[in-house]
């Protein structure tokens, strides 16, 4: 099978090809190479993918229109995982541009393609920060999602709501994949992990919001590939037990579906500060800090429709997946 993978330099986007290719597809990789995090790491991701003969990259934005027309042209990929977009809560408040133009014009140009060569299936990253405002822990996909307290859960939750669209109109399978804080080697350095690491490792302090009473459902990136993978395997299907007079935000009447990926196991925050110190084998001097604007206290994920739709729950223990990390971390960097 031919696979269009979006953001295939990022993070998730590098293991979801490296999956992809072990298993035997075609895939052919897009992304920008932009530089809101070190480039060199987006290109050194790359390289892990050179040395398979059914891999193809293009550096191409997802909101280059006519340029990733002609490539859906040219590819006529199956199907697409789009995992591309203008990531970080934070920045979204600095930056608000940057996710219009990546996550919901990109998105758009992203279901014409599909729309346009009949893809099979579109499967695309979502976020747990959609569920926003909401307090009811864990987070279930059945809950509505109509409160989010940044423009970067904005655009998700938009996405959400165009795949939609498209599923309806044009018959379109569509899943979301609402991915809870992942980690693991080869992570964003925007990410908490990563900043933490490197912090404590050049012996600068780690700034915790929230006085570090935040809970986090920390997922191992492995776990998060293997459900993208068995989503994508199983294309979206409408419900047939759909009731229109009180619609469940989950499924539809049309192909589509959203899904949690998150590891249902939230930890608090110190706690993930103590295992990154005993994998370091250092102490962490820790900077405590109010709340910051479009964060909230706590994430975890409800995966029973994960389980029940693709036979997976994420599994691996925050200490396990700290260790690979930190070992990953001192690899590439040789510290």
């Amino acid at each position: 099978m031919t696979w269009l993978v979006t953001g295939a330099a990022g993070f998730i986007g590098m293991h979801t090809c490296q999956r992809l290719l072990q298993r035997g597809d075609r895939v052919v990789g897009i992304d920008n190479l932009n530089d809101y995090y070190d480039v060199s790491l987006k290109t050194a991701r790359l390289q892990q993918l050179d040395h398979f003969a059914h891999f193809r990259f293009h550096p191409l934005d997802v909101a280059d229109r006519p340029g990733l027309a002609t490539l859906f042209e040219e590819t006529r990929p199956q199907g697409v995982i789009h995992l591309a977009a203008q990531a970080g809560v934070r920045h979204s408040l600095t930056h608000p541009q940057a996710y219009i133009d990546a996550n919901l014009v990109g998105f758009a140009n992203v279901l014409e393609g599909c729309r346009q060569q009949r893809v099979e299936h579109l499967v695309y990253a979502s976020s747990s920060s959609v569920y926003g405002g909401n307090t009811t822990l864990p987070f279930s996909e059945h809950q509505g999602v109509d409160h989010p307290v940044s423009l970067y859960a904005a655009t998700k939750k938009a996405n959400e709501l165009m795949a939609h669209s498209y599923s309806h109109l044009y018959g379109l399978p569509t899943t979301g994949l609402r991915f809870f804080t992942v980690y693991g080697p080869w992570g964003r350095p925007d990410m908490a992990l990563f900043l933490f690491t490197r912090a404590i490792l050049e012996g600068r302090p780690i700034d915790l919001y929230n006085h570090g009473q935040m809970v986090r459902d920390f997922t191992y990136v492995d776990d998060i590939v293997e459900g993208v993978l068995r989503a994508a395997d199983k294309p979206a299907l409408p419900n047939p037990q759909f009731d229109p007079a009180h619609p469940d935000p989950a499924t539809s009447f049309a192909p589509y579906r959203v899904l949690n990926i998150g590891n249902n196991q939230p930890v608090a925050l110190m706690d993930c500060v103590t295992a990154l110190e005993q994998a370091l084998g250092l102490t962490a001097q820790k900077n405590l800090l109010p709340l910051q604007p479009g964060d909230v206290e706590g994430t975890s994920a409800n995966t029973d429709e994960l389980d029940a739709w693709v036979g997976f729950k994420p599994r691996t223990d925050l200490n396990s997946g700290i260790a690979r990390f930190v070992n990953w971390y001192r690899a590439f960097y040789r510290r």
